[in-house]
């Protein structure tokens, strides 16, 4: 394996691109809930859904930190690793891209920075509005990106003259089926993962009885709602995109003949990348299949944690709403919360396996029927590779452990310790050092 640099650049790729993804579906699972948290509170001056909006953007702002460093990352290697990717299709595969860089990641972060100190220094609907112009950019990052992605797996809206690829429509690239049901696909499946994180931390918090402002119970009521509906969303998106799987594009035979096509596919058939598609598609499977039972289940227990117990409250006579959680809760209510504890590593590795089976089902291409992955990747020694592989993977290591550390010690400390906690009247401020104007 260290003898191919291929293979190496594969598996890198891989690894970076999966850890960058758990960034990216995170932050897209949470804005949402985050948004109408605060559109909630703005209209109704609710100080206890501010709360909420506080700590749960806490946990935004610092997966979006690391995701922004691991996307540079990301990008870096994409130019340094895939420069025969670049050479032949960068007037085509790159401009989506650039605009996700140019635009929507720069407004993204220009918003987030100004919600971010922005708490008690604008207007309500100003700050309100801050974060709904990151919620929509960030969806708008993933549309990009989800369109470069698209054009590799069904090209379109292309001509080759002296062998480089020219956009020439761009509306075909824009409404191009593949980036359009992997939108969807990506965009539930994040719903999905923002949904168990949410009920994950509150489990936490409801085990130990902590919900004085009711922030956790609201957030089970959502998590046991969008698990009831997005695994069905999710499953029918990603089916949706099996009739790409062996299909031609429309394009096919502007770079290679039929009988090239075929000479090409039959020899690119490796070992490596049936067992990582086997893996994959085993990992989908097994990971969506235990979701569909996450929301059902939530949904018995969560009646009995609410205000109003009902008739199977009463007959287990049930304390109904915040006496429930005045002490410790029952061992019964404990057991039923532990599981979401560690819910959230079901859609990670239903996605990241939903992934590779998708990706490594179009080997030996890059792009489908026009460049192989052994012409897209940069000529080295298999010493370069070894370096690359093994700096890249380590910094990402490195900025996944970070960053989970971080999220897991926030959600653990709650409304009054996350970053964007709001400070204590009798706490302390410095005093702001006087601005000289000359």
């Amino acid at each position: 394996m260290f003898e191919d640099p291929l293979i190496l650049m594969r598996l890198q790729f891989g690894l970076t691109a999966a850890t960058h993804y758990m960034f990216v579906a995170l932050t897209l699972g949470l804005a949402p809930y985050i948004l109408f948290n605060q559109l909630v509170a703005t209209r109704r001056g609710d100080r206890s859904r501010m709360t909420a909006v506080r700590f749960w953007g806490g946990l935004y702002v610092v997966n979006y930190g690391m995701g922004v460093l691991s996307g540079l990352v990301m990008e870096l290697q994409l130019a340094l690793n895939w420069s025969g990717l670049q050479q032949t299709f960068g007037y085509s595969f790159a401009a989506p891209l650039a605009i996700e860089t140019m635009t929507a990641f720069f407004v993204e972060s220009t918003f987030l920075g100004l919600w971010i100190f922005g708490w008690d220094r604008m207007g309500r609907w100003a700050h309100l509005f801050c974060f709904l112009v990151v919620t929509v950019t960030a969806y708008s990052s993933a549309w990009w990106v989800l369109v470069s992605n698209g054009f590799l797996r069904h090209p379109v809206g292309f001509e080759v003259v002296d062998g480089i690829a020219h956009m020439s429509d761009p509306v075909a690239m824009l409404t191009n089926p593949a980036a359009l049901h992997a939108f969807a696909h990506v965009v539930t499946g994040a719903l999905a993962l923002g949904a168990l994180v949410v009920g994950a931390v509150c489990a936490y918090h409801l085990m130990r009885g902590w919900d004085e402002t009711g922030v956790f119970l609201r957030g089970i009521r959502y998590s046991a709602v969008m698990m009831c509906v997005m695994p069905f969303l999710v499953v029918t998106f990603g089916g949706m995109q099996y009739r790409f799987f062996g299909q031609d594009p429309p394009t096919s035979g502007l770079t290679h003949t039929a009988e090239q096509i075929e000479t090409i596919e039959s020899a690119g058939e490796s070992l490596f990348v049936s067992a990582a598609n086997t893996a994959g598609e085993a990992a989908m499977m097994t990971g969506w299949a235990l979701m569909f039972l996450c929301g059902p289940l939530m949904m018995l227990v969560f009646p009995l944690l609410s205000k109003r117990r009902g008739a199977l409250g009463r007959m287990l006579r049930v304390a109904p709403g915040p006496a429930l959680f005045a002490g410790r809760p029952a061992r019964w209510i404990r057991w039923s919360l532990a599981p979401l504890l560690v819910a959230p590593v079901l859609p990670y590795l239903a996605s990241v396996g939903g992934w590779v089976f998708r990706e490594t089902n179009r080997q030996p291409w890059v792009v489908v029927h026009h460049l192989t992955t052994a012409e897209a990747v940069t000529p080295m020694s298999p010493g370069a590779a070894v370096v690359s592989f093994t700096l890249f993977t380590v910094a990402f290591a490195v900025l996944a452990v970070v960053t989970y550390r971080l999220l897991i010690r926030y959600g653990r400390r709650g409304p009054e310790g996350g970053p964007l906690a709001e400070r204590s009247e009798a706490e302390p401020v410095e005093p702001v050092a006087p601005v000289h104007t000359f």
